[in-house]
């Protein structure tokens, strides 16, 4: 192997890159043993005594990084579980997962878990995702492994020791643990999958049908072409095959994945896309339900692009809601900071700590969805899930806008906008009751919101606006991107 390699692709929450150029083979190699390296500073253990999962999504090029993955880290003498494709929740599931004893033995554990996988990102991409001690590595964890994996680059890579790396089926194990969780509870419901050729086809399908569920599938063979639309459930576009499918079919409920599974997008029998605050509202409102019985309240952790009427309705039925910045990382280092026990984001992540392990699963997403979905239709054989989102009829939420704007100049157009409502409170015409600057500014009206923020990995600001009516959204939306105007105008002059 050359040793021609660029760190460009470790991330805040992940490694990831273009294969060929920041992702390579090489790259992978020296990570696997910087990995090593990272677990024995972390737990003094020999490498003889490390075990980490291994497993990678349907990319055409996953394989050929997770053998070279696998290379590196049996060059260093630690060991590995290989489970070849699988959605990425059960690399996470890895750490808690049981094995026999020709697998592991005297009750050694996994210590990590190494995923091949760009999620929903175009073919062409792929990353890698790391945990340890059962929580995904955040940013500063990752610049240490990136420390290691540079420090293996000047260790003479012809002195390797021969660990072990053994296969194991673990998807027969994780169906069946879903099922001891849910039974036959989606009997009488029907579902639509849209798998998206991704790493879902070879659990999710099965699994809905397990629990009693009449199961349309959509797109379930992995193809790391993706050649039925893009694997991305945030991005509407992709979801026309699943919203069309559900109403020719009158089913239920639709459920789409991303690329590696750990997102979902939510069809509602009438063929509405269910945005992630709404989903996450509807998983809120039943646990609030359950566990205010007891006379329990808990957090909910969603993030700043979520309409006012989740973090409203939560506070009022009886629960915590905690606000964090967008991005993965953030809600789960929240979700951890304030131990809530479901956490959420407009992408369609969901986190479970009630009744699960607290990682982002869209399987098993899926299944408490269709769980709350049969345990109403009991009650009422006419229930919609429309039926519990009726506070969200009071207001008018508008599609993100994605505003334009260089990476170099988002920070001083930012500070433009924060000037420019500092010293003109009346500026939307309406009162503001709170400015909340968690990421970028989100002005909270009597009626509403408006959020400017800065993307972290593209030229743009991401806009939202919620309003009474529309009339008024659109008002709040006109005077920032007139203000965004002014901002980019002037400071291109200066």
């Amino acid at each position: 192997m050359t040793k021609t390699i660029s760190y460009e692709a470790f991330g805040k929450n992940d490694i990831r890159g273009i294969y060929g150029q920041d992702i390579t083979e090489e790259l992978f190699y020296y990570t696997g043993k910087g990995f090593v390296n990272y677990i024995q500073d972390k737990t003094g253990l020999k490498p003889k005594d490390i075990w980490i999962s291994v497993s990678r999504d349907a990319r055409l090029h996953s394989e050929s990084l997770a053998k070279v993955l696998i290379k590196g880290i049996t060059h260093m003498g630690a060991n590995v579980v290989n489970f070849e494709l699988v959605p990425t929740p059960i690399g996470y599931y890895s750490e808690f997962a049981t094995y026999p004893e020709a697998v592991l033995r005297d009750n050694i554990k996994i210590s990590g878990a190494l995923i091949v996988t760009a999620s929903h990102n175009p073919p062409e991409y792929n990353g890698l995702k790391m945990t340890f001690n059962k929580n995904s590595l955040n940013e500063e964890e990752i610049k240490a492994v990136k420390e290691y994996t540079k420090a293996q680059m000047s260790v003479d890579s012809t002195s390797t020791k021969h660990g072990e790396s053994r296969l194991f089926n673990i998807v027969s194990q994780y169906i069946d643990s879903m099922i001891s969780k849910f039974g036959r509870v989606g009997e009488g419901i029907k579902i639509v999958t849209d798998c998206a050729n991704g790493t879902a086809g070879v659990v999710a399908p099965k699994l809905y049908k397990d629990i009693g569920c009449e199961v349309i599938e959509l797109f379930s063979e992995p193809d790391g072409n993706f050649p039925n639309h893009h694997p991305n459930p945030s991005d509407f576009s992709t979801l026309t095959a699943i919203k069309e499918k559900v109403k020719e079919t009158n089913a239920d409920l639709g459920i789409a994945f991303d690329g590696d599974s750990d997102r979902l997008g939510v069809i509602d029998s009438d063929g509405n896309i269910l945005t992630g605050d709404k989903l996450l509202y509807i998983y809120a409102n039943d646990v609030i339900k359950d566990l205010s019985i007891r006379g329990e309240r808990p957090v909910i952790v969603s993030e700043v692009k979520c309409s006012q009427v989740l973090f409203d309705q939560i506070e009022k039925e009886g629960g915590y809601a905690v606000m964090a910045k967008t991005g993965h990382g953030y809600i789960k280092s929240k979700m951890k900071e304030t131990n809530a026990i479901i956490a959420g984001e407009m992408s369609g992540h969901m986190f479970f700590k009630d009744r699960y392990y607290g990682f982002d699963d869209a399987i098993y997403a899926g299944c408490r969805i269709i769980e709350i979905l049969a345990k109403n239709k009991k009650n009422n054989p006419d229930f919609k899930l429309k039926d519990l989102l009726k506070p969200f009829d009071k207001v008018c939420t508008l599609d993100e806008i994605r505003y334009k704007c260089k990476n170099e100049l988002k920070s001083d157009v930012l500070k433009y906008v924060t000037s420019k409502i500092e010293k003109n409170n009346n500026i939307f015409e309406t009162k503001i009751n709170d400015i909340v600057t968690l990421d970028g500014l989100r002005i909270i009206f009597p009626d509403g919101f408006a959020l400017i923020r800065q993307s972290n990995t593209e030229p743009v600001f991401t806009l939202r606006f919620e309003a009474k009516t529309k009339t008024k959204a659109n008002k709040y939306k006109n005077t920032m991107i007139s203000i965004l105007d002014d901002a980019i105008k002037e400071i291109e002059e200066i």
